[in-house]
């Protein structure tokens, strides 16, 4: 998908950062539309339909970032969400992966590294290559990686963008233990910065949503393996 085609939807209270993204992404090519409050930024997803939405975790109001990206998720949106946030704590980044984030950046922060986020989280929701097996199974679980849905005995399964990557890169090495850094490297890409707990966030979110006849299995000292 060109530039021009990716609508980005910046909800973001800080005028000064908010008109700077603006300008980063402009300059790129996407169609950016900017958004003071949880609840505008709601009413313009509904409304545009964004490929990508750059979520700010400290909005005023009773609809914080954590609660856009809950309600996101909980209404089964398929959007990206890169969340910004001022508190580098981890309970916090915890909290925004478990809610559905697919990346986050702690401010403050270089609009040269956004852009650079923006565009490695585009690529990894772009369709997969064709050469990839259209239909993974694994047990109750079906990952549909053309039409990026999962399955579990046969009803689909919400996943975040991360989460669906996740299950797709186990399911590609099915039988196979794999490291935290192994799956950091192959789902979010060997320049990734944050910790292997962001993995282990992941996981969780995956088992409870897939279920209990869903094989992923701890490799205790080494990581996972799935089947």
């Amino acid at each position: 998908m060109a530039a021009a085609e990716i609508t980005i939807v910046v909800i973001e209270d800080d005028s000064n950062i908010a008109d700077l993204l603006d300008m980063y992404l402009r300059r790129e090519g996407y169609r950016v539309f900017l958004c003071a409050s949880g609840e505008d930024g709601l009413d313009t997803i509904r409304d545009r339909a964004p490929q990508l939405v750059i979520l700010d975790v400290g909005l005023p109001g009773a609809v914080d970032g954590l609660e856009v990206c809950r309600r996101l998720r909980g209404a089964e949106s398929p959007v990206a969400v890169l969340m910004l946030t001022a508190r580098d704590t981890e309970i916090d980044r915890v909290l925004g992966l478990e809610m559905g984030a697919d990346d986050y950046v702690t401010k403050p922060f270089s609009p040269r590294e956004i852009v650079a986020r923006v565009k490695a989280i585009l690529r990894r929701t772009a369709a997969p290559p064709p050469e990839r097996p259209p239909v993974i199974t694994v047990g109750p679980v079906e990952v549909d990686l053309g039409r990026r849905e999962a399955r579990a005995n046969g009803e689909p399964v919400a996943l975040a963008t991360r989460e669906f990557d996740l299950l797709a890169y186990l399911a590609d090495h099915q039988g196979l233990a794999l490291s935290r850094r192994q799956l950091l490297d192959g789902v979010w890409g060997d320049g990734w910065i944050g910790d292997d707990r962001t993995v282990d966030v992941h996981v969780r979110q995956l088992r409870r949503k897939l279920g209990d006849g869903f094989p992923l299995e701890t490799v205790w000292g080494i990581g996972y393996r799935l089947g």
